[in-house]
Protein backbone atom coordinates (compact mmCIF):
# COMPACT_ATOMS: atom_id res chain seq x y z
CA UNK A 1 0.00 0.00 0.00
CA UNK A 2 1.14 3.88 -0.63
CA UNK A 3 1.66 5.50 2.61
CA UNK A 4 -0.48 8.71 3.14
CA UNK A 5 2.78 10.85 2.85
CA UNK A 6 4.04 9.23 0.05
CA UNK A 7 0.74 10.48 -1.71
CA UNK A 8 0.85 14.43 0.02
CA UNK A 9 4.37 14.65 -1.51
CA UNK A 10 4.00 13.15 -4.92
CA UNK A 11 1.10 15.66 -4.83
CA UNK A 12 3.31 18.83 -4.04
CA UNK A 13 5.90 18.24 -6.47
CA UNK A 14 3.04 17.74 -9.40
CA UNK A 15 2.12 21.27 -8.57
CA UNK A 16 4.24 23.81 -9.87
CA UNK A 17 4.39 21.42 -12.89
CA UNK A 18 0.35 22.06 -13.63
CA UNK A 19 0.79 25.81 -12.42
CA UNK A 20 3.65 26.17 -15.18
CA UNK A 21 1.93 24.42 -17.69
CA UNK A 22 -1.44 28.12 -17.22
CA UNK A 23 0.07 30.15 -20.13
CA UNK A 24 -0.94 33.89 -18.85
CA UNK A 25 -1.89 34.47 -22.79
CA UNK A 26 -4.30 31.88 -22.56
CA UNK A 27 -5.73 32.13 -19.52
CA UNK A 28 -7.29 35.62 -18.84
CA UNK A 29 -8.92 36.42 -15.78
CA UNK A 30 -8.64 40.34 -15.48
CA UNK A 31 -11.64 42.72 -16.60
CA UNK A 32 -9.96 44.39 -19.30
CA UNK A 33 -9.31 41.10 -21.35
CA UNK A 34 -12.78 39.91 -20.90
CA UNK A 35 -15.08 39.36 -24.24
CA UNK A 36 -16.90 42.28 -25.82
CA UNK A 37 -19.04 43.67 -28.85
CA UNK A 38 -18.40 46.81 -30.50
CA UNK A 39 -21.47 49.20 -32.13
CA UNK A 40 -22.16 46.55 -35.03
CA UNK A 41 -19.81 44.33 -34.71
CA UNK A 42 -20.65 40.72 -35.83
CA UNK A 43 -18.49 38.45 -34.45
CA UNK A 44 -15.75 38.05 -31.96
CA UNK A 45 -12.94 40.11 -31.81
CA UNK A 46 -10.67 36.61 -32.51
CA UNK A 47 -12.61 36.24 -35.71
CA UNK A 48 -8.50 36.30 -37.45
CA UNK A 49 -7.64 33.18 -35.13
CA UNK A 50 -11.05 31.15 -36.54
CA UNK A 51 -13.81 32.09 -33.95
CA UNK A 52 -16.94 32.90 -36.69
CA UNK A 53 -19.46 31.98 -34.00
CA UNK A 54 -22.01 35.35 -34.43
CA UNK A 55 -23.14 37.29 -31.19
CA UNK A 56 -26.60 37.45 -30.00
CA UNK A 57 -28.35 40.65 -30.94
CA UNK A 58 -30.02 43.16 -28.70
CA UNK A 59 -33.68 42.05 -27.62
CA UNK A 60 -36.76 43.35 -29.20
CA UNK A 61 -37.62 46.74 -27.96
CA UNK A 62 -34.04 47.42 -26.41
CA UNK A 63 -32.87 50.90 -26.34
CA UNK A 64 -29.39 52.61 -26.13
CA UNK A 65 -27.98 53.95 -22.85
CA UNK A 66 -28.76 57.44 -24.26
CA UNK A 67 -32.55 56.79 -24.52
CA UNK A 68 -35.00 57.45 -27.66
CA UNK A 69 -37.68 59.71 -28.07
CA UNK A 70 -39.97 57.13 -28.65
CA UNK A 71 -39.16 53.66 -27.76
CA UNK A 72 -40.56 50.57 -30.09
CA UNK A 73 -42.62 49.42 -27.85
CA UNK A 74 -44.55 52.93 -28.31
CA UNK A 75 -44.54 53.89 -31.57
CA UNK A 76 -43.61 51.06 -33.83
CA UNK A 77 -41.21 51.56 -36.85
CA UNK A 78 -43.69 50.87 -39.35
CA UNK A 79 -44.27 53.34 -42.24
CA UNK A 80 -47.90 54.03 -41.94
CA UNK A 81 -50.09 56.82 -41.29
CA UNK A 82 -50.81 56.15 -37.99
CA UNK A 83 -47.35 56.12 -37.06
CA UNK A 84 -46.06 58.99 -38.23
CA UNK A 85 -49.11 60.51 -36.78
CA UNK A 86 -48.35 58.88 -33.70
CA UNK A 87 -44.37 60.87 -33.84
CA UNK A 88 -46.19 64.30 -34.26
CA UNK A 89 -46.38 65.36 -30.85
CA UNK A 90 -42.88 64.82 -29.99
CA UNK A 91 -41.18 67.64 -29.03
CA UNK A 92 -38.04 69.27 -30.57
CA UNK A 93 -35.35 68.91 -27.84
CA UNK A 94 -32.47 70.58 -29.48
CA UNK A 95 -32.49 74.55 -30.24
CA UNK A 96 -31.65 75.73 -33.62
CA UNK A 97 -28.91 77.57 -32.87
CA UNK A 98 -25.62 77.87 -35.66
CA UNK A 99 -24.23 74.66 -34.22
CA UNK A 100 -27.20 72.51 -34.98
CA UNK A 101 -27.57 74.69 -38.03
CA UNK A 102 -24.20 73.06 -39.32
CA UNK A 103 -24.70 70.21 -38.22
CA UNK A 104 -28.22 69.94 -40.12
CA UNK A 105 -26.32 71.66 -43.21
CA UNK A 106 -23.85 68.60 -43.11
CA UNK A 107 -26.08 65.73 -42.37
CA UNK A 108 -28.83 67.03 -45.02
CA UNK A 109 -26.48 67.10 -47.58
CA UNK A 110 -25.01 63.78 -46.81
CA UNK A 111 -28.62 61.93 -46.44
CA UNK A 112 -31.11 64.23 -47.84
CA UNK A 113 -29.45 66.40 -50.79
CA UNK A 114 -29.51 63.69 -53.73
CA UNK A 115 -33.17 63.21 -53.68
CA UNK A 116 -34.66 66.34 -52.11
CA UNK A 117 -31.95 68.94 -53.93
CA UNK A 118 -30.10 71.39 -52.25
CA UNK A 119 -32.83 73.63 -51.64
CA UNK A 120 -35.07 70.57 -50.56
CA UNK A 121 -37.41 71.61 -54.23
CA UNK A 122 -37.35 67.85 -55.11
CA UNK A 123 -34.66 68.75 -57.65
CA UNK A 124 -32.20 66.27 -56.55
CA UNK A 125 -28.81 64.87 -58.04
CA UNK A 126 -31.34 61.51 -58.87
CA UNK A 127 -33.89 64.04 -60.92
CA UNK A 128 -31.32 66.17 -62.78
CA UNK A 129 -29.55 62.80 -63.89
CA UNK A 130 -32.88 61.89 -65.13
CA UNK A 131 -35.93 63.10 -65.02
CA UNK A 132 -37.88 60.02 -64.11
CA UNK A 133 -36.11 60.04 -61.29
CA UNK A 134 -37.87 62.35 -60.01
CA UNK A 135 -40.45 60.99 -56.79
CA UNK A 136 -38.38 62.95 -54.37
CA UNK A 137 -41.53 65.53 -53.40
CA UNK A 138 -40.47 69.01 -52.73
CA UNK A 139 -40.11 70.07 -48.30
CA UNK A 140 -40.56 73.76 -49.23
CA UNK A 141 -44.42 73.60 -49.76
CA UNK A 142 -46.68 75.05 -46.95
CA UNK A 143 -48.32 71.42 -46.18
CA UNK A 144 -44.98 70.67 -45.74
CA UNK A 145 -43.83 73.80 -44.01
CA UNK A 146 -47.22 72.91 -41.88
CA UNK A 147 -45.80 69.50 -40.36
CA UNK A 148 -44.88 69.56 -36.99
CA UNK A 149 -40.94 69.15 -35.82
CA UNK A 150 -41.78 65.58 -34.39
CA UNK A 151 -43.87 64.27 -37.84
CA UNK A 152 -40.62 65.31 -39.75
CA UNK A 153 -38.74 63.29 -37.00
CA UNK A 154 -41.02 60.32 -37.55
CA UNK A 155 -40.42 60.19 -41.31
CA UNK A 156 -37.20 59.87 -40.90
CA UNK A 157 -37.18 57.49 -38.15
CA UNK A 158 -40.29 55.15 -39.78
CA UNK A 159 -39.72 55.99 -43.96
CA UNK A 160 -42.42 55.85 -46.20
CA UNK A 161 -43.20 54.74 -49.74
CA UNK A 162 -40.05 55.08 -51.07
CA UNK A 163 -38.17 56.52 -49.08
CA UNK A 164 -36.53 53.88 -46.31
CA UNK A 165 -35.75 54.54 -42.53
CA UNK A 166 -32.53 56.87 -41.70
CA UNK A 167 -33.03 55.35 -38.27
CA UNK A 168 -28.73 54.47 -38.40
CA UNK A 169 -28.45 58.79 -37.86
CA UNK A 170 -28.23 59.40 -34.68
CA UNK A 171 -31.18 61.51 -33.04
CA UNK A 172 -29.77 64.29 -32.12
CA UNK A 173 -28.55 64.79 -35.38
CA UNK A 174 -31.95 63.82 -37.03
CA UNK A 175 -32.99 66.95 -34.88
CA UNK A 176 -30.38 68.70 -36.62
CA UNK A 177 -31.80 67.96 -40.09
CA UNK A 178 -35.59 68.97 -38.98
CA UNK A 179 -33.72 72.45 -37.50
CA UNK A 180 -32.16 72.87 -40.82
CA UNK A 181 -34.88 72.44 -42.88
CA UNK A 182 -36.78 74.67 -41.07
CA UNK A 183 -34.23 77.38 -42.79
CA UNK A 184 -34.72 75.84 -45.99
CA UNK A 185 -38.38 76.52 -45.60
CA UNK A 186 -38.00 80.08 -44.75
CA UNK A 187 -37.93 80.38 -41.15
CA UNK A 188 -34.56 81.61 -41.09
CA UNK A 189 -31.03 81.81 -43.08
CA UNK A 190 -29.23 78.50 -43.54
CA UNK A 191 -26.26 78.39 -45.98
CA UNK A 192 -27.07 75.88 -49.12
CA UNK A 193 -25.03 73.93 -51.06
CA UNK A 194 -22.53 70.86 -51.09
CA UNK A 195 -20.34 70.80 -48.07
CA UNK A 196 -17.57 68.22 -49.71
CA UNK A 197 -16.87 66.26 -52.47
CA UNK A 198 -16.48 62.21 -52.42
CA UNK A 199 -13.19 61.29 -50.72
CA UNK A 200 -13.19 64.64 -48.92
CA UNK A 201 -12.12 64.27 -45.16
CA UNK A 202 -12.29 66.84 -41.87
CA UNK A 203 -13.96 69.53 -41.10
CA UNK A 204 -15.78 69.88 -43.79
CA UNK A 205 -17.51 66.52 -43.00
CA UNK A 206 -19.43 65.16 -39.61
CA UNK A 207 -17.26 63.09 -37.24
CA UNK A 208 -17.67 59.20 -36.99
CA UNK A 209 -21.72 58.79 -35.75
CA UNK A 210 -21.58 57.30 -32.44
CA UNK A 211 -23.73 54.53 -33.82
CA UNK A 212 -21.92 53.77 -36.89
CA UNK A 213 -19.58 51.16 -37.39
CA UNK A 214 -16.13 50.33 -35.20
CA UNK A 215 -14.94 47.68 -37.22
CA UNK A 216 -13.20 47.32 -40.85
CA UNK A 217 -15.12 46.61 -43.90
CA UNK A 218 -15.45 43.03 -44.68
CA UNK A 219 -14.16 43.80 -48.40
CA UNK A 220 -10.93 45.69 -46.32
CA UNK A 221 -8.08 43.52 -45.24
CA UNK A 222 -8.03 44.91 -41.22
CA UNK A 223 -4.55 45.14 -40.21
CA UNK A 224 -2.96 42.34 -37.74
CA UNK A 225 -0.42 44.52 -36.53
CA UNK A 226 0.15 43.29 -32.96
CA UNK A 227 -2.09 40.04 -32.86
CA UNK A 228 -1.25 37.06 -32.32
CA UNK A 229 -3.16 34.06 -33.89
CA UNK A 230 -4.77 31.46 -32.31
CA UNK A 231 -2.60 28.69 -33.57
CA UNK A 232 0.32 30.39 -32.78
CA UNK A 233 -0.77 31.24 -29.02
CA UNK A 234 -1.22 27.72 -28.68
CA UNK A 235 2.17 26.97 -29.78
CA UNK A 236 3.57 29.36 -27.56
CA UNK A 237 1.75 27.82 -24.89
CA UNK A 238 3.03 24.27 -25.74
CA UNK A 239 6.81 25.68 -25.79
CA UNK A 240 6.68 27.40 -22.33
CA UNK A 241 4.76 24.38 -20.44
CA UNK A 242 7.93 22.40 -21.74
CA UNK A 243 10.18 24.68 -20.49
CA UNK A 244 8.52 24.64 -17.23
CA UNK A 245 8.20 21.25 -17.44
CA UNK A 246 12.24 20.69 -17.69
CA UNK A 247 13.21 22.26 -14.43
CA UNK A 248 13.29 21.23 -11.05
Amino acid sequence: MIGKSFVRGAAMLALPVLLGACNGDLWLTDMKQQPSVGTWQKFSSDSLGGDTIPFRGNPQGSVPTTGVAVASWQVSYGSGVFQIDSLAGVPNPIAADARSLEVGHKAYQINCAVCHGDLADGNGGLRQLNPAYGIAPSLITPMTGARTDGYIFGMMRNGRNLMPSFNRIPESVRWDIVNYLRGLQGRYPVKTGPVGFPGQTGAALLGASNVGPTVPSTYNKPSTAGITPKAEKAADGAAKEGKSGGHE
